[in-house]
């Protein structure tokens, strides 16, 4: 079973930036797909940022250019970096794990998922 923590949310001035972390527990990390969601309050879990086992990326229209997802398999950790924070960006973040190739944008086809951390952005 894989277990993944996310963290590094807060609040934030629009404008700001902050960097969120996800550990992930597991040996199969290395050669699993991750990804970052968001969740605002009575709004369907969206897409954000993916990272394939190669290190190709994949982002949503709304946050390329600000955003860049990483992932450091020695730590088996994925990183969303985050700038130029918008009002918008306001959400709860979850990474996701073992999503598959050819569906990174579907919520429905990661495995795993972690308990999110919030990200609060003030205008």
């Amino acid at each position: 079973q894989v277990q993944l923590v996310e963290s590094g949310g807060g609040l934030v001035q629009a404008g700001g930036s902050l960097r969120l972390s996800c550990a992930a527990s597991g040996r199969t990390f290395s050669t699993s797909n991750m990804a970052w969601f968001r969740q605002a309050p009575g709004k369907e879990r969206e897409f954000v940022a993916a990272i394939i086992w190669s290190s190709g990326t994949l982002y949503s229209d709304s946050v390329k250019g600000r955003f860049t997802i990483s992932r450091d398999n020695a730590k088996n950790t994925v990183y969303l970096q985050i700038n130029s924070l918008k009002p918008e960006d306001t959400a709860v973040y979850y990474c996701a794990g073992n999503g598959h190739l050819f569906n990174l944008k579907s919520p429905v086809d990661y495995d795993y998922w972690g308990q999110g951390t919030q990200v609060i952005v003030s205008s």
